[in-house]
């Protein structure tokens, strides 16, 4: 069985999506409707301008939402038995499986980020990848930092990442490193994403979303929040509402789609860290990319 899988926020790139404009017609009207409906032309940024330009806030998580979209409305044959996305990628995952248009989840992943920012900029905050130390080894840890430190992403075996306020993650990264970790490094990120900290956008994007209609996906999605498939618009918006401070169960969302039949993953969207984390999660799966 095969399974689309979209990536999150870091695997934007200079150039992204210019060959889909150039060559598609629907790709070209779907891009003009996003300029419309941000208010600028993120197309101009996504294919010529710089990688500063990319990392800002407004501009990286529509930009890689777009590229997942468009993509995925442009290949022949999508007929996807199963979805999910990392992080970000969830939204992509929910256009692409017709939970909710195109337009919707535009302006929800616009709403998104610019929350998220606020969130950032309202506590120094910060997020680092622990490799090397099994994940009840590094909760264990985190809960015995003063001050607010969490498991966010649980990417694969032996490698996780934590989040929150940057004294206590700088604490947790020590006590990590003298427990055995092979690395704890801090990330090049503007905050302490999926940790309690972005409790203000999660109370602001969960009103955008509780006023945004959404269908019965063409097929399970398997959430960030739970780890498990889901069909039903009202579940799939109480999970989606808890995204922001719950943890990312990546590990466990390709576990879950392995047991239930996917034997091959396509990744759709900029880059290609979901095929690596899949190939160190499920060996044995067929991992492919379109970008």
């Amino acid at each position: 069985m095969k399974a689309f899988v979209f990536p999150g926020q870091g695997a934007q790139f200079s150039g992204m999506g210019k060959d889909l404009y150039q060559n598609f017609p629907l790709a070209k009207e779907m891009f003009e409707k996003a300029n419309e409906i941000l208010g600028f032309r993120i197309t101009d940024i996504m294919f010529e301008g710089s990688d500063e330009q990319l990392k800002q806030t407004k501009v990286t998580q529509p930009a890689i939402f777009l590229h997942s979209v468009i993509l995925s409305k442009c290949i022949e044959n999508f007929d996807p038995k199963m979805v999910a996305g990392h992080s970000l990628g969830e939204f992509s995952a929910l256009v692409a499986a017709g939970a909710m248009t195109f337009e919707d989840g535009l302006r929800l992943v616009s709403a998104r980020a610019l929350a998220m920012q606020k969130a950032c900029e309202a506590k120094p905050s910060i997020m680092a990848a622990v490799l090397g130390i099994s994940d009840d080894k590094t909760e264990e840890i985190c809960n015995s930092i003063d001050g607010i430190v969490v498991p966010a992403n649980y990417n694969c075996n032996g490698q996780l990442v934590i989040s929150g306020e940057t004294e206590a993650v700088k604490e947790a990264c020590e006590q990590l490193k003298a427990a055995g970790a092979k690395r704890a490094l801090i990330l090049a990120v503007g905050g302490a994403f999926h940790s309690p900290l972005m409790e203000p956008a999660r109370e602001e994007l969960a009103e955008a979303i509780a006023q945004t209609e959404f269908k019965t996906p063409v097929c399970p999605i398997y959430q960030n929040a739970d780890a498990l498939p889901h069909t039903n618009p009202q579940e799939i918006k109480a999970n989606l509402m808890t995204q922001l401070t719950a943890p990312v169960l990546w590990k466990h969302i390709v576990e879950n789609m392995v047991a239930d039949g996917a034997q091959e993953f396509t990744e759709l969207g900029p880059g290609s860290v979901l095929q690596g984390l899949i190939k160190k999660i499920a060996p044995e799966s067929i991992t492919n990319g379109l970008q």
